[in-house]
C-alpha cells in the first residue's frame, strides 16, 4: 500500500507558485523547501498560468462585446440628435412665419 494522497488547497499552490518568482528561487529549491515534488509545482505553475491565459481571453473577449454594444448605442444616439436637429430647423422656420 501507497501513502495516502495528499491535498493542497488553492492558497497554498498558489504561493508555492508565487514563491518561485522570487530572486534566487529555483523549482527544485521551491519544492524542496515546501516538501513536495517539482513535477508537482510545475503543474501547479502551469495549471495557473493556463488559467490567467484564459480568463485574460474572457475578459477580452467581453471588453470586445461591451465595446459593440457602446458604439451601437452611440450611433443610435446620433441618429436621434441629427432627428432632433432637424426637427427643431423644421419647427425654428415656421415659428419666425406668422
Amino acid at each position: 500500500m501507497g501513502q495516502p494522497r495528499r491535498t493542497y488547497t488553492d492558497d497554498f499552490k498558489a504561493g508555492a507558485v508565487d514563491r518561485l518568482y522570487e530572486p534566487g528561487a529555483t523549482q527544485g529549491s521551491v519544492a524542496k523547501e515546501l516538501g513536495i515534488t517539482g513535477t508537482q509545482l510545475k503543474t501547479w505553475r502551469l495549471e495557473i498560468e493556463a488559467f490567467g491565459l484564459t480568463e485574460a481571453k474572457r475578459r477580452q473577449k467581453s471588453d470586445a462585446a461591451e465595446l459593440d454594444r457602446l458604439r451601437k448605442e452611440n450611433k443610435r444616439l446620433a441618429q436621434k440628435v441629427e432627428i432632433l436637429h432637424k426637427a427643431s430647423a423644421f419647427f425654428a422656420t415656421r415659428a419666425v412665419k406668422p
